[in-house]
């Protein structure tokens, strides 16, 4: 398996050995690298990197701001991080936000290697967690107490074309109905692992059974169009598109 990797640092000198260190190990694949905290925004929203080295001290959003944003964005898996600093006292700071490790300049290659066997076995566990949360969903003959205003409704995962937050509630659609329930997109998708659900966007949850076709849109993203009576047409981010198309074995 290889570990994508994404670096954020301004500084050309320590951009540069820690590229020189990646470089060495085998399972690691190297994103493009970003020199500010905005730049690392925009690339990690085309790349989905695995993981990222990112400098406490970067020009523009310095590097626990630019993590706390990513983290806002994420909704298909939320990066490691590793913090990279000159200055000891700021690992507090980033350790604040779970950041996986801490890493101080210039690199020790003793410590660069710990700092790797860290990262590949946080990779081996979040992978069994993902196999033992798909073995143990939902069967797929259960159904789902779902609160509708007033009232609890009995529904069938297969029934779900999709949901979306819309004001204080969360719509869940169905061919026929709309269920306005008080749980969150996050606390559905829970109910519904190990059923064929994607987030297409990170405010969509989508039945990719019900998926009639998939188009182009513009900057890399896509819209779906689902079997629905109104032929509902749902955006796919560009980040997301990779992992449905991955899906599908494309």
């Amino acid at each position: 398996m290889k570990i994508h990797t994404m670096i954020a640092e301004d500084e050309q000198l320590a951009r540069e050995e820690l590229i020189y260190l990646l470089e060495k190990e085998k399972d690691v694949k190297l994103l493009p690298s970003a020199e500010t905290g905005e730049q690392l925004i925009e690339l990690y929203k085309e790349h989905d990197p695995d993981v990222i080295f990112l400098d406490v001290h970067m020009p523009g959003i310095h590097g626990v701001a630019a993590a706390k944003k990513i983290m806002e964005l994420a909704y298909l898996k939320v990066p490691l991080f590793i913090f990279t600093t000159a200055y000891d006292e700021y690992a507090v700071e980033a350790f604040e936000i779970d950041a996986m490790d801490y890493m101080l300049k210039p690199y020790d290659t003793e410590r660069f290697q710990m700092t790797m066997n860290r990262l590949r076995n946080r990779m081996q566990q979040l992978e069994r967690k993902k196999e033992r949360v798909t073995n143990q969903g939902i069967p797929s003959s259960a159904k789902l107490l779902i609160d509708d205003d007033d009232r609890t409704v009995v529904l069938s995962p297969d029934a779900i074309y999709y949901a979306v937050p819309y004001k204080r509630v969360l719509e869940i659609h169905t061919e026929d109905k709309v269920i306005h329930s008080k749980m969150t997109l996050q606390e559905l998708e829970k109910k519904l692992q190990g059923h064929d659900f994607f987030r297409t966007h990170r405010s969509y949850l989508v039945n990719l059974n019900h998926i009639q076709e998939i188009t182009p849109w513009f900057n890399g993203a896509s819209n779906i169009t689902l079997k629905d009576k109104k032929q509902t047409t749902i955006p796919v981010s560009r980040t997301a598109r990779k992992h449905l198309f991955d899906f599908f074995g494309n």
